[in-house]
């Protein structure tokens, strides 16, 4: 995909990423952790980095783009969902030096992705501030709402 087409289709997710969040304040559960300020981080191939922050708390949002960012770029490097990554270092399946990322930087928690796109574009994506598997299911909802995947 070129960098204009990929820049319209990640603003598009960004996008319908907004629109879908009322749905999951209304867990208890999510909004009284965050209170809308959730951040989605995304990384293409090339390593061009695109995201948005969501809510009313610079601080909070801050915080949360800030490990949105950490779980898109261990998915960049790595090719693997966060928390499945650092299992398998725990469970000394892989070395931990292999790809760089020593255990004290490690995003353990899930909320980072890989996914390709029909097209093949491959994107690592990271989202913060609801729960691990809240964050990796909004971002699969919105993916799918737009028929990207």
């Amino acid at each position: 995909m070129k960098n204009s087409e990929l820049g319209d289709c990640i603003q598009k997710l960004i996008d319908e990423i907004e629109r879908i969040l009322p749905a999951y304040m209304k867990n208890p559960l999510d909004s009284v952790k965050t209170n809308g300020n959730v951040s989605i981080c995304i990384i293409d191939e090339e390593g061009n980095v695109y995201g948005k922050m969501y809510g009313e708390r610079k601080l909070t949002r801050r915080g949360s783009f800030k490990i949105a960012w950490i779980k898109a770029s261990q998915v960049w490097i790595t090719g693997m969902k966060t928390a499945e990554y650092e299992k398998l270092i725990f469970n000394n399946e892989i070395d931990e030096t292999v790809f760089g990322i020593e255990a004290p930087d490690l995003i353990g928690w899930p909320g980072g992705q890989p996914v390709i796109l029909k097209d093949g574009t491959k994107l690592s994506i990271g989202f913060s501030g609801f729960r691990g598997e809240i964050d990796l299911e909004i971002v699969i909802k919105a993916l799918t709402n737009l028929n990207y995947l």
